[in-house]
């Protein structure tokens, strides 16, 4: 499967892939289109984009009044308390992942607790890890219930996130760490910009795919997933 992650998955729908919308917190937080303009930068170092969007959204009442049934909603819990309140608001079978890595936003995501999204309705419960993600993190999200992992986030740097190529090392670790599981499926994007970057996560073992970085460039954009619908 070929999903298309945030901030791209908001606006973009291709056939025979998933959307993933997002990332909603609790309560909507305004200033989304300014963060870009200010912060949205091109790295010829990296050559990766990077970015301090830090969870600008319209908040989660509109992600569920807004969301299609065959996309993901991407959730990102600022506080522990929002975890009973968001329960309670979402549908039961509404696929979700969940966004505990985001470099940019002012606090850390809340990582525990996380399990009681979990439920047998929900075809996708998706953790969204950190390129920095330690195994025991990981283990402990294994041994709540998760199977499903998505390598990875953006990378922490001094002005943001960095995504694109430089997130390839990173994601190899995590891979490789999960694939000590049989049941686990992996979501691995990161870099990946024309077919033998799927082929090669696949030999490392990834299930599934992601872009989003590549989306920049909607000539590469149409090339890549031409290419990718060839494959399968």
């Amino acid at each position: 499967m070929l999903f298309i992650s945030p901030p791209f998955g908001n606006y973009i729908s291709l056939p025979n892939s998933v959307s993933i919308k997002g990332s909603f917190t609790l309560e909507p937080r305004e200033g989304l289109f300014i963060q870009i303009i200010k912060t949205l930068r091109y790295s010829f170092k990296n050559k990766g984009w990077i970015n301090k969007i830090g969870l600008r959204n319209k908040g989660i009442d509109w992600a569920i009044h807004n969301h299609n049934k065959k996309d993901i909603c991407s959730i990102a819990i600022l506080h522990e308390n929002d975890i009973p309140i968001i329960l309670n608001k979402i549908p039961k079978d509404m696929n979700i992942e969940l966004n505990i890595s985001c470099p940019n936003a002012e606090k850390s995501m809340v990582k525990c607790g996380l399990q009681n999204f979990l439920n047998k309705d929900r075809k996708w419960c998706i953790i969204k890890l950190s390129p920095t993600s330690d195994k025991a993190l990981i283990d402990s999200y294994y041994k709540q219930g998760f199977r499903q992992f998505h390598c990875s986030n953006t990378i922490p740097v001094k002005y943001g996130g960095l995504s694109g190529i430089s997130l390839i090392p990173y994601n190899i670790k995590l891979i490789k760490h999960l694939k000590k599981y049989d049941d686990v499926e992996i979501i691995a994007g990161g870099g990946i910009h024309n077919t033998q970057c799927i082929e090669f996560y696949k030999c490392l073992g990834a299930n599934h795919f992601s872009i989003s970085t590549l989306c920049f460039n909607p000539l590469k954009l149409l090339l890549f997933y031409y290419n990718y619908r060839k494959l399968n």
